[in-house]
């Protein structure tokens, strides 16, 4: 057996068309589905079904699927240990990371790249479920998520922040001069919020909803991103996670006024999977994370602002 084989499996298995697979290893279809077929004939049972196009695993596919995910895992550490031992980490971490943490990302990878300056880091946004399934797949060595999702319980947690939530507001709007702000008034301006299939939107929607108040945004968008870019005309408002300032800081023209309620939000996080042996990219991220001060460095940023700092 081959981990060449194994490597074609897993690519097959995610991109679930033959053609695409080939293409992701950079061989032709046939070399791939004859190596699929060596591997099928070496372990004696089906792996894939056939018929005119992809249609899935056996259920003796997916457990040899499971099995190559942990060969190629065990693979990857080995040859990152034996890059430790002679001098300097070396390879790819996978990191995967909820769409409303990419803004604070930066706070880690970039003191990380700086000491392991060897080592590539793959950024990936996923959901909450992606991640989930990524790391028990071996397909990400590590990733910044919310710690509370109940399918990363066997995970290895360390907290980076909480969010906080905080009114993004016109200078000249109704609460741009107030010291802090309900959740029901500024449900009352003409917001721009990310869709309700965001986690983020979802908390915010429970934090309205604490307050007596709905929220019904004009605008709705899918990414931090495309909800920043609404902003600088100076007609919306957005209620945003303090961690977004860190890249995006506020719009001119706008104003950050403190909303009343819970001082925090849920935890976002670092989390590795419990491999035995451990990932050594992902045990490197970690030391990493354990000294970066991603709290209070998020923390300082807020008050900067709302102490009338940048802008």
């Amino acid at each position: 057996m081959l981990l060449r084989q194994l490597e074609y499996l897993v690519a097959l298995a995610r991109e679930r068309h033959f053609a695409r697979a080939a293409a992701a290893c950079f061989v032709s279809q046939p070399s791939l589905s004859a190596a699929i077929r060596r591997l099928e004939h070496e372990l004696g049972v089906p792996i894939v079904r056939r018929g005119r196009r992809y249609e899935g695993l056996t259920p003796e596919g997916e457990v040899v699927l499971a099995w190559a995910h942990r060969i190629l895992a065990e693979r990857d550490a080995l040859h990152q240990e034996l890059s430790a031992l002679r001098g300097g980490l070396t390879g790819t971490l996978r990191l995967g990371i909820v769409p409303t943490a990419l803004p604070a990302a930066s706070l880690l990878t970039t003191p990380f790249c700086e000491r392991h300056p060897g080592v590539r880091v793959s950024l990936e946004s996923l959901s909450s479920a992606d991640i989930s399934h990524g790391l028990a797949e071996f397909e990400l060595d590590a990733a910044m998520t919310y710690l509370d999702d109940d399918g990363l319980r066997h995970m290895r947690r360390f907290p980076l922040y909480e969010e906080r939530y905080v009114l993004l507001t016109p200078v000249d709007g109704p609460l741009a001069t107030a010291s802090t702000a309900r959740w029901s008034r500024a449900a009352d301006l003409p917001l721009c919020l990310l869709n309700p299939r965001m986690r983020n939107r979802r908390i915010i929607d429970e934090c309205f909803a604490a307050d007596g108040a709905t929220a019904v945004p004009t605008i709705e968008s899918d990414s931090v991103a495309g909800l920043y870019a609404q902003l600088p005309n100076g007609r919306w408002s957005s209620v945003i996670s303090h961690a977004w300032l860190h890249m995006f800081g506020v719009p001119e023209g706008m104003r950050v006024v403190p909303l009343e309620g819970p001082a925090h939000g849920p935890r976002v996080g670092l989390v590795v999977a419990r491999d035995d042996p451990p990932s050594v990219l992902a045990e490197a991220l970690l030391k990493v994370a354990r000294e970066a001060g991603v709290r209070d460095a998020l923390d300082a940023l807020l008050t900067s602002y709302l102490g009338g700092g940048p802008s």
